[in-house]
C-alpha cells in the first residue's frame, strides 16, 4: 500500500522532496513530477527568480529579431556602399573620357573627284606642342566630319597632345590606291599649318586600327618629302611621320595567310576586289597593285619607332600579318613592338586602355628628351 505524506499550510520541508512549502500533495512514486520538484529546488537554491533562469520563448524571438534587423542593416549598407562606389568610377570615367578641348570640324585639306578631304582638329586645353593624326578608317571606309569621337582621345588630349582625325573618300568611290596619296596630303597639310595649330612639324605620329594601321604603315614606309616645285606649298611639304602606334595593321595584300578574306587564288581580300580599282580582277595586275599597298615590301633602315597591338584570334587580319611584318623591321635594325592580346579578335573591350600605351609610346619617341 503506497503511503501518502501531507504537511501542513506553515513551515517545514517535506520529508520526501526536501521542498518547503507551500506546494501540493505529490505522489512520490510519479517521476515526472519528482523531476519537476527537483528542478524547481535547484532554481531556488541558486537564488534566482524562474522567469531568468527559463527564458521565454518571446524572448528567443525578440533575440532573433533582433540579430536578422542588425545583418540586414549592414547588408543594406554594403549594398549602397557599393552602388555609390559604382556610380563614383562611372562619374570619373565619364569625365576622364570628357577632357577639355577646342574642335574644329571639317578642316579642308584637300579634294578627291571634286569633293573635299577633312580632319576635324582636336586640341587640348594645355597643349605639349607635339602632334598624333588619327587615321579614320576601317575597311578604308572614313567617317564624315565631326564624327570621330573626342572620348576616343581621350588619353593622348590628357597628354597634351593636338589631334589631327584625318578623314578620306569611302572605298570603292575612291581607290586603296587614291586613299594612300589622301592620307599623304593629309599629313603634308598637318606639316604646313603647323605654326597656325602650335605644332613641331618635325615631331608627328600618327595611330590608326585595321585599314588606319594599314594606312599608318604606309605613312611610315612610303611617307617622303614632296615636290619642291610644286605650286601648292602644301604638295613641298613632307609626308614623313616620327612615331607609330596602331592596332591590327593589314601588312602584306599579297599573302593573306589564314584571313577569312584569302579565296587561295592569290587574288585581292575577296570583299575588297572593287576597293582597288579595275585591275585589281586581274590577277597579273593585281601582284603590282597589292605590292605597291602591301608596306611590308617598303621596310627599311628609316622606319620610325613602331608600336603594334594584334589579337591572336583575329581571323579578318590574322596576327601573322603583323608578327611578319615585325620580323621584317627587326631585320632592318629599326624599333618595333608587338604586343599580342591573347583571345582577341578583330578589336577587343580594352582597348581603349591600350590607347593609353599609344600616348606613353608617343611621349617616349616624340617629345624633345626623346
Amino acid at each position: 500500500m503506497r503511503e501518502n505524506r501531507t504537511h501542513g499550510s506553515e513551515g517545514g520541508e517535506s520529508a520526501s522532496t526536501g521542498l518547503p512549502y507551500p506546494y501540493h500533495e505529490v505522489p512520490v512514486a510519479d517521476p515526472a513530477r519528482v523531476q519537476f520538484l527537483w528542478t524547481y529546488k535547484q532554481i531556488l537554491n541558486r537564488g534566482r527568480p524562474w522567469s531568468v533562469q527559463l527564458q521565454s520563448t518571446e524572448a528567443i524571438g525578440d533575440n532573433r529579431s533582433a540579430t536578422m534587423k542588425k545583418w540586414l542593416k549592414r547588408i543594406g549598407l554594403s549594398i549602397t556602399l557599393l552602388c555609390l562606389a559604382v556610380l563614383l568610377l562611372i562619374g570619373a570615367a565619364w569625365w576622364y573620357h570628357h577632357p577639355s578641348h577646342s574642335r574644329i570640324n571639317g578642316v579642308v585639306y584637300g579634294t578627291r573627284r571634286e569633293k573635299p578631304l577633312t580632319m576635324d582638329v582636336l586640341k587640348p586645353a594645355s597643349p605639349n606642342g607635339l602632334a598624333v593624326a588619327l587615321m579614320v578608317s576601317g575597311g578604308w571606309k572614313s567617317q564624315r566630319a565631326g564624327e570621330p569621337p573626342a572620348w576616343l582621345l581621350a588619353p593622348l588630349l590628357r597628354r597634351g597632345y593636338t589631334v589631327f582625325a584625318v578623314c578620306h573618300i569611302s572605298q570603292p568611290e575612291s581607290s586603296v590606291q587614291e586613299i594612300i596619296q589622301d592620307m599623304n596630303r593629309g599629313i603634308r597639310y598637318i606639316r604646313n599649318r603647323s605654326s597656325e595649330y602650335g605644332i613641331d612639324p618635325k615631331r608627328i605620329g600618327v595611330t590608326g586600327g585595321s585599314a588606319g594601321g594599314h594606312l599608318s604603315l604606309m605613312l611610315a614606309t612610303r611617307g617622303g618629302p614632296g615636290e619642291p616645285t610644286a605650286e601648292d606649298p602644301v604638295d613641298r611639304e613632307s609626308s614623313d611621320v616620327q612615331a607609330v602606334a596602331i592596332f591590327y595593321p593589314v601588312t602584306d595584300l599579297l599573302n593573306l595567310g589564314d584571313s577569312t578574306e584569302n579565296l587561295g587564288d592569290g587574288g585581292p581580300p575577296k570583299s575588297f576586289v572593287k576597293s582597288f580599282g579595275p585591275d585589281a580582277s586581274d590577277k597579273e595586275k593585281w601582284q603590282l597593285i597589292g605590292r605597291e599597298c602591301s608596306p611590308i615590301y617598303f621596310v627599311d633602315d628609316s622606319l620610325p619607332p613602331t608600336l603594334i597591338y594584334h589579337g591572336d584570334a583575329d581571323t579578318l587580319v590574322p596576327l601573322g600579318q603583323s608578327g611578319r611584318y615585325v620580323e621584317q623591321v627587326k631585320a632592318a635594325g629599326q624599333k618595333v613592338e608587338l604586343v599580342v592580346h591573347s583571345g582577341g579578335g578583330h578589336g577587343w573591350l580594352s582597348m581603349l586602355w591600350d590607347i593609353h600605351h599609344f600616348a606613353r609610346w608617343f611621349d617616349e619617341y616624340l617629345k624633345p628628351n626623346s
